[in-house]
């Protein structure tokens, strides 16, 4: 669902849009871009079609916006992004903005209960790049570690490694629908990036 549909569907004006767009194309973002957004909106949209009109707004306006600010800090990012949200739905009933900033705070920890619909279509479509072709999760990959330039390879190794590792030891998607699409995709991107993480420096094998 695209951003003026949902807004407007909410009862709000979709006038952020510019500001919005701007902060996507901040010239340090690689792959928390526009791009990016718009992929777990379209995605989101999928997973949440048998949602209420209402709740698929919400899910939009959540994936439009849960990466506004990003500063490659984990968490205030996300806190930024929901305040943002906020701001941008002014007019919106009260409910209905909990709800998008809820959902963006979800993304810190990807995780909510388990019968939270709205949640599993966007945090399922937020992991969706990890199921995508190998040369599109390449180039995810690549984008991240640009993002995170100010660490050096080895600090940077260490902490990438942890974070593959945790990976794969859960499960990526929430629904069924999800797993079916993206887990087995997913499950080798990730231990392909972590062979190559795990090399040490000059191992070329």
């Amino acid at each position: 669902m695209r951003w003026a549909e949902a807004i407007t569907l909410l009862g709000g004006k979709p006038d952020a849009w510019p500001r919005l767009e701007a902060r996507y194309a901040e010239p340090h973002r690689r792959y928390h871009t526009l791009d990016h957004a718009a992929a777990v909106a379209r995605d989101s949209a999928w997973l949440a079609e048998s949602l209420s009109s209402v709740e698929r707004a919400i899910v939009a306006v959540a994936a439009w916006t849960h990466d506004v600010v990003y500063d490659a800090k984990p968490g205030d990012d996300e806190r930024a992004s929901a305040a943002w949200a906020r701001e941008a739905l002014d007019g919106v009933a009260e409910a209905h903005v909990e709800r998008v900033e809820s959902l963006i705070l979800a993304t810190i920890k990807h995780d909510a209960p388990a019968d939270d619909h709205l949640a599993t279509a966007l945090l399922d479509a937020d992991l969706a790049i990890l199921g995508a072709p190998e040369e599109l999760y390449a180039t995810y990959a690549r984008g991240v570690r640009e993002e995170y330039a100010m660490y050096p390879d080895d600090v940077w190794r260490e902490g990438r490694v942890a974070v593959l590792e945790g990976m794969l030891a859960r499960t990526h998607y929430r629904s069924e629908a999800a797993r079916t699409r993206w887990a087995n995709a997913a499950r080798a991107n990730l231990s392909t990036e972590l062979t190559h993480w795990r090399r040490e420096p000059g191992d070329h094998r």
